[in-house]
């Protein structure tokens, strides 16, 4: 069935850059030497109108981009390329971008309207003055602080929707759609079918400057990636993380908020990729009914980590077969890295509401799993907390740094969907009040209380700064070495 007019006009923008596409327009109709009136009335549209889309204003209809292309002996794949036509309209784009920034905003100044007469040396001169505030506005304002206050708020965000997004997930159903994904796990060339979608090429490199996972040249719709694996993250996923940041519209972030919240999203595509919700929820669906429910099966029928299976889950557990529960990854000695909650669960936090970085009771599953006799098997375990007792599963995912457990629980009176729940196993937690646990026992306490000095490990993350720019800790002169290296090749 067609498409509406509207539809095809919302398909076609979530592709299409708006300035550059305008700048593109422009450059094609002076190369031609014709006016803005005259265009028109090959198209049969008012002057005015053209000049909202070369200003990037207006979203140009699938019918109108199709006229533009004849009127002006292009093909409509040449209107569209994201790529500046110049190095004027490169300037004239980057500048666009810079006074929507809200910090370029906040100097009220007048908005500068650029003119054939301006030098691209001025351009060049005011853009350089920018950057030069961007990162002076960046540097130092990521303490460990607003980084605790930005995962409190982005776990917030989640519990509100219970780990349930559905413009990403709608992205992920899209692309899939497009490269013809029917069912089970994705292939390798299934994958390298969605980079090719959005227009991109995989390029495996050995030098990939170690601050990052994945880089990627914008000008040559390239991905860098190195094959091997980096602690839990395949290949693959890593491939599609960094593609989730394009698939979903991300510009540079402009807060260490913004970062973590693009990252997650970008992860999260990834994993609705991996994990398609339509084969996903059917999948659940028949295991609940059948009281078969499990983070491995999950993870075997889609050939993702077991971290990659507890958290796509959380996503649609909520959503989907009307369950809530918690995730959580943490160490063997029970520092949470990461955690999600909307079963009532009550986490260790500091002041702000931040969890991370928190050590977690020792009764609960996740510390617990370390103890197992076969730590590697899948743990089951009931615990019972000042808020209920939880079932919980918890599998530890070996790496080469260090392992990490992860765990899923839910309520007991869900317990019953899930496989693993006749185990007999069952803790009693008092946490966070510290008598469970936090606080040695009296009789200790008092024969040791003085005659003890330990000598802690130092743990730098705690006092430093968060590294500055952009994308935090990733070293801008590696990055634009690495891409001017592999830019001829």
């Amino acid at each position: 069935m067609r498409a509406s007019a509207s539809e095809e006009t919302l398909s076609l923008t979530r592709e299409i850059d708006l300035i550059a596409f305008g700048q593109r327009l422009r450059h094609l109709r002076k190369q031609r030497g014709l006016t803005l009136s005259e265009l028109g009335r090959r198209v049969d549209r008012a002057a005015s109108q053209l000049s909202l889309l070369e200003n990037g204003k207006r979203e140009p209809k699938l019918s109108l981009l199709k006229s533009l292309a004849v009127a002006l002996d292009v093909p409509v794949e040449e209107l569209l390329r994201r790529q500046a036509p110049s190095r004027r309209a490169q300037l004239e784009i980057a500048l666009e971008e810079a006074q929507r920034d809200p910090v370029y905003a906040a100097l009220g100044l007048p908005r500068l309207k650029v003119s054939a007469r301006v030098p691209n040396d001025v351009l060049e001169h005011i853009l350089a003055l920018y950057k030069e505030l961007r990162a002076r506005q960046t540097k130092g304002t990521a303490t460990p602080e607003e980084a605790r206050a930005a995962n409190a708020e982005l776990r917030r965000r989640q519990r509100e929707q219970g780990n349930y997004f559905v413009d990403i997930e709608k992205a992920a159903a899209e692309a899939l759609a497009a490269v013809g994904y029917r069912a089970g796990a994705l292939s390798q060339s299934m994958v390298q079918a969605i980079v090719t979608h959005f227009g991109f090429t995989v390029h495996t490199v050995q030098d990939l400057p170690r601050t990052v996972r994945a880089v990627t040249d914008l000008r040559n719709r390239r991905i860098y990636v190195k094959h091997e694996q980096l602690g839990m993250h395949s290949p693959r996923t890593i491939l599609l993380q960094t593609l989730g940041h394009h698939a979903l519209g991300h510009h540079k972030p402009r807060d260490f908020a913004d970062f973590l919240r693009q990252r997650t999203e970008a992860n999260y595509f990834a994993a609705a990729i991996l994990v398609p919700e339509s084969a996903a929820v059917a999948y659940l669906k028949e295991a609940k009914q059948n009281r078969a429910l499990s983070v491995e099966d999950l993870r075997d029928v889609f050939a993702v980590s077991y971290e990659m299976a507890a958290h796509r889950f959380t996503n649609l557990a909520t959503h989907h077969l009307g369950l809530v529960c918690h995730f959580v990854r943490n160490d063997a000695a029970g520092v949470i890295y990461k955690a999600y909650e909307n079963d009532g669960i009550v986490f260790p936090a500091d002041e702000q509401g931040a969890i991370e970085g928190q050590r977690m009771c020792r009764q609960w599953a996740g510390r617990q799993v370390f103890r197992s006799p076969d730590r590697f098997s899948v743990y089951y375990q009931y615990s019972d907390t000042p808020t209920g007792t939880y079932f919980c599963v918890s599998h530890v995912d070996p790496s080469r740094e260090r392992d990490f457990a992860i765990t899923l629980g839910v309520p007991y009176r869900e317990s019953r969907w899930f496989r693993g729940r006749e185990t007999t196993v069952r803790t009693r937690s008092t946490c966070p009040t510290g008598e469970c646990c936090r606080r040695p026992p009296a009789e200790l306490a008092q024969r040791w209380d003085g005659y003890a000095w330990p000598s802690a490990r130092a743990n730098s993350h705690v006092l430093a700064a968060l590294p500055p720019g952009s994308f935090p800790g990733v070293d801008e002169a590696d990055i634009y070495a690495f891409l001017e290296r592999h830019a001829a090749s």
